[in-house]
């Protein structure tokens, strides 16, 4: 099937589309034209299955590190200990940048109320938050949607929403099932 053109080049389709399916991705719910919002759908729902196919390739290795620690007397004592590192596995790396390439970077708002520190705490070391939510929260949600209902695909729901005044263009809501 052939893309609609939305009567602009392809650098500035693309690059409308990609933000349009990162708000959609961010917040789950977004208002555009008809047109707009079907292509947004086939974007975001292929960049959904991708992440629903590769979301529990995880590696998990445990590593003995070495800490040196003085006593008030000065004596240098050597504590091992072990940490888990989980790590992306070779399919969900490559779908991890592939989706990168497609939706812009939105990092996380400091509320109103917050102090910097508690902000800080809250982001943590969170470097590419939109990522992180569709790995962590989406794709573990529509994969066990897809499980009880047996079907794949269906996770953005267009309905119309009528006509925009002034130039009449038909207007759509697009979400998240």
């Amino acid at each position: 099937m052939e893309n609609r053109k939305l009567g602009k080049a392809t650098d500035k389709r693309m690059a409308l589309l990609r933000g349009q399916v990162t708000a959609l991705l961010w917040n789950g719910r977004i208002e555009t034209t008809y047109d707009r919002a079907k292509e947004v759908q086939k974007m975001a729902e292929k960049l959904l299955t991708k992440a629903i196919n590769s979301y529990k390739d995880t590696v998990k290795k445990v590593e003995t590190r070495q800490r040196k620690k003085k006593d008030k007397k000065g004596n240098v004592t050597v504590e091992e200990y072990k940490i888990e590192l989980v790590n992306d596995g070779p399919t969900k790396l490559a779908a991890r940048r592939a989706i990168m390439s497609v939706v812009y970077d939105v990092q996380l708002e400091k509320k109103f109320t917050e102090s910097k520190s508690a902000y800080k705490v809250r982001a943590g070391r969170i470097r590419h938050p939109l990522i992180e939510k569709i790995f962590n929260e989406l794709a573990p949600k529509y994969d066990s949607r897809a499980e009880e209902k047996g079907t794949k695909g269906g996770y953005t729901r267009v309905l119309k929403n009528g006509f925009r005044r002034g130039d009449a263009a038909e207007m759509a809501i697009i979400e998240l099932v």
